[in-house]
């Protein structure tokens, strides 16, 4: 393979523009594409300040460092979820990056912020793993971007997950969900006052696939950490991926035809599906949560909150049967 632009050596090759790079120009490349999304879906400009969640992962780091390069002011932000090893290596991996880079960087633990790890919340609440992570997740990120004074806060989702997620989507016809499917989500403001509720979220690698993202931190020696979640095993995402990615290989530009054809086609056809209602603090955290339907309701709290109390509750009854049986005993 020829790179075209520089006719040398290739190693990346990209199907779906039927091109192939060298190392120097696949970089040129990704950044490109990347300085086109943001600018494409207005997503930051180099005033804003932006907190990039990093999982330790290609994707986020990846990220962080075109957006470094590009000159925006980043910060990242880890959250340690407690799976055990795989918390441990990807906080490492986030920490060894934001060092090699001189990148700062913003470490909480959910068990010091919350009394709880995502496996005991899994154990304790009945749900699935990815369903407690999932929304612990999306409310730290906006409460920390919120605490700390950012104006954007940047996710590291590629091409492959948001296709993946529209296609469930589309199967499961959630038109709620394809109504906010957009790579930019604008901050919302609690009730009728000015302060933010939710962070503007941005995803800079809609425009790059999830290959490209493990080749572009190779080439830019960035360490991530491979292996993924150990509690992802049989996640409906993944087999949503592993089925577009054999149409992706039949056809190469599937993916980007599918997603790209949404946005610009469809996504505006479900524009009212996305939901207007009025936000209002939670009563236990302050975080927003729906006002519909709270008239006359003392106590409104978060899904975040009502969870949370969930596990203290049912970690509570498990304290008082052991000590009731050891009684008895």
């Amino acid at each position: 393979m020829r790179c075209k632009v520089c006719r040398g050596h290739a190693v990346v090759d990209i199907r779906r523009h039927n091109a192939a790079f060298c190392p120097d120009h696949f970089v040129d490349h990704v950044t490109s594409q990347v300085a086109k999304a943001l600018k494409e879906f207005k997503m930051a400009t180099v005033e804003d300040r932006l907190l990039i969640a990093v999982s330790g992962g290609k994707d986020s780091l990846a990220v962080w460092d075109v957006l470094m390069n590009l000159g925006y002011d980043t910060t990242a932000f880890y959250l340690d979820l407690g799976i055990g090893g795989y918390s441990a290596r990807s906080k490492e991996a986030a920490v060894a990056f934001a060092g090699s880079r001189g990148g700062k960087l913003i470490t909480r633990s959910l068990r010091e912020e919350h009394g709880f790890t995502v496996p005991e919340l899994s154990t304790l609440t009945r749900r699935v793993p990815c369903s407690g992570c999932g929304l612990n997740k999306r409310y730290e990120f906006n409460r920390a971007a919120l605490e700390e004074g950012f104006d954007v806060l940047v996710t590291g989702h590629n091409l492959d997950d948001e296709v993946a997620t529209l296609f469930g989507n589309v199967l499961g016809w959630n038109t709620q969900m394809l109504g906010r499917q957009r790579p930019v989500l604008q901050e919302r403001i609690v009730g009728a006052g000015d302060s933010r509720a939710f962070v503007k979220k941005i995803k800079p690698l809609v425009r790059i696939a999830e290959r490209e993202t493990a080749a572009y931190a190779l080439i830019r020696g960035i360490d991530y950490i491979v292996e993924e979640c150990p509690m992802v095993e049989g996640n409906t995402q993944h087999r949503y991926k592993e089925a577009l990615t054999l149409l992706e290989e039949a056809s190469p530009g599937t993916k980007h035809r599918m997603y790209f054809g949404f946005l610009k086609n469809a996504s505006d056809r479900f524009a009212e599906d996305r939901g207007s209602a009025e936000l209002i603090p939670c009563t236990d955290c302050g975080a927003p949560t729906v006002a519909s339907g709270a008239h006359g309701v003392e106590k409104l709290m978060c899904s975040f909150c009502k969870t949370k109390a969930l596990a203290h509750a049912r970690r509570a009854e498990r304290t008082n049967d052991s000590v009731h049986g050891a009684e008895q005993r």
